[in-house]
């Protein structure tokens, strides 16, 4: 066992950068795509992957400083420190009782779930199982059940890869993805909630009327309303609330500041979409080619590749909702502190706000109003499940010799905090710890459970008939977009009438 463990420590350890280049180019010659056509698909994903890290860690590196300094403006005291998902995927391989079960049985699992029909989603993106990871490492320290924490993390496995296979026609559709879809636990399972939220708003006179997204914005502003000037004035006025009381003290330290934290999202906003084409210029081929091999040797059978959700939060409408998120999660953190609803500062995983977007605004295809709504009741949720992890990841953190923050007596993230699945899972197991946050954060919590339930129940009810995202589409398709839907779905009945002919 320890020798398998240290093989695959060292595979993770690589990164996805090296990791997922290596497994697609496997993929690819087991779907028997020509050589050359393999190894260059494979290296521009780890190219693609290297440059939407580095997009994100310019994000990070801007969004963390200024939001330490807002948060000082308003002198308020949050003692959980959001480390960042990478602390969270570092304490979860680092939890050596977890991982080779996880890994071993994750994989089985997903194949056997193929072969049976019940998900034909094939989840090639290894390095993600982190996610599975960490939620068998905080419920075993939670119910201190090994078989339990197994159970819990394959159980979301499963309903992770039929949520992905729910929202892959949406997926491949609205982002042009063809043969995709995203079993990335803490987005996908966000995705009933935002379903479901998406169709209240359809209810609310009024509410249900407003739109905006990135291409009308820019239609109606021209110039002003491109992504990097949009990324650019939200980057200033991030800028000015944190540091403005400098510039009365020391006027070109701060001014330069505030520019600089303009300039640098508005340079997220322009360069993460070409960064993220790199990636779907190396995921092309292996989805064209994987179509290929099962057409011809399934006739009839389809099979999604599933692959890390970061292929799509470099678009427009996504970003927009992410950096106005920012603000707004901010203020969410210390209103809620007031109520004893959250304990945590949000620092380190404003960068990964994007991807918390990605089922706040995909419903909707891309409109922002609904988006930002979506998402400040989806943070609302996951502070406090934050929260309730902290001790957890702390401990886990300890046993992982992982190095704490100076000063921080507890630690968590945005990231871990969107495990709502997992925490739905796990939540009868853990009535003592959540109630020592207070009776006030437990009925909280208990709430968000019971809301949660719902969601997925009325989303896999409506599953059972339709096809979320995409028997709606008209709903939600920009007016001018609407002709050439129309004249699409007469394209199809047309080709239909002649399939019927030709068959006859």
């Amino acid at each position: 066992m320890s020798a398998v463990m240290g093989v695959i420590q060292y595979i993770l350890d690589l990164g996805p950068s090296v990791m997922m280049p290596i497994i697609v180019f496997i993929l690819c010659m087991v779907f028997r795509m020509p050589f050359n056509r393999s190894i260059r698909s494979a290296i521009i994903i780890g190219i693609g992957f290297i440059a939407i890290n580095l997009v994100i860690g310019l994000m990070s590196s801007t969004l963390g400083p200024a939001t330490k300094a807002m948060v000082e403006n308003t002198g308020v005291h949050l003692d959980v420190v959001d480390v960042g998902w990478p602390v969270a995927a570092a304490i979860s391989f680092g939890t050596v009782s977890v991982v080779p079960w996880i890994f071993v049985l994750g994989i089985i699992l997903n194949l056997i779930l193929i072969v049976v029909r019940f998900t034909k989603t094939l989840d090639v993106d290894m390095w993600n199982y982190w996610h599975f990871i960490f939620t068998a490492a905080f419920v075993y320290v939670i119910t201190n059940n090994l078989l339990i924490a197994i159970a819990l993390s394959l159980i979301t496995e499963l309903i992770v890869l039929k949520l992905a296979d729910l929202t892959a026609p949406i997926t491949q559709d609205y982002y042009g993805l063809p043969g995709i879809s995203l079993p990335h636990t803490e987005t996908v399972d966000l995705a009933p909630i935002g379903w479901t939220l998406n169709k209240l708003i359809d209810r609310v006179p009024g509410l249900n009327k407003l739109h905006a997204d990135t291409g009308t914005i820019q239609e109606r502003f021209g110039v002003v309303g491109e992504p990097m000037i949009v990324g650019l004035v939200l980057g200033l006025l991030i800028g000015i609330l944190a540091y403005y009381p400098g510039l009365g003290t020391n006027f070109g330290e701060a001014f330069g500041h505030i520019l600089t934290t303009a300039i640098s999202l508005g340079a997220v906003m322009l360069v993460l979409p070409r960064m993220v084409a790199i990636l779907m210029e190396g995921l092309v081929p292996l989805s064209e080619g994987a179509q290929t091999f099962i057409s011809e040797r399934f006739p009839g059978r389809e099979l999604y590749i599933g692959l890390d959700a970061a292929i799509v939060v470099g678009f427009a409408n996504n970003m927009t909702v992410a950096l106005i998120m920012v603000p707004i999660t901010l203020v969410l953190a210390i209103g809620m502190s007031f109520l004893g609803l959250n304990r945590m500062l949000p620092f380190t995983d404003l960068a990964v706000l994007p991807f918390t977007v990605i089922w706040a605004n995909t419903w909707s295809r891309g409109n922002v109003v609904r988006g930002v709504i979506i998402a400040t009741i989806y943070m609302t949720g996951i502070l406090s499940i934050a929260t309730f992890l902290a001790p957890m990841t702390l401990e886990l953190a300890k046993g992982a010799h992982f190095t704490i923050p100076q000063g921080a007596s507890a630690i968590s993230s945005i990231d871990s905090g969107s495990h709502i699945l997992p925490f739905i899972l796990v939540f009868g197991f853990s009535l003592n710890q959540l109630g020592a946050n207070g009776p006030v954060f437990l009925i909280w919590t208990a709430l968000w459970v019971v809301f949660t339930i719902v969601c997925y129940v009325l989303f896999f009810n409506y599953a059972r008939n339709h096809v979320p995202g995409m028997d709606d589409k008209h709903l939600y398709v920009k007016e001018e977009d609407e002709a050439s839907f129309e004249m699409e779905e007469e394209v199809g009945a047309f080709d239909s009438g002649d399939e019927a002919i030709a068959s006859s």
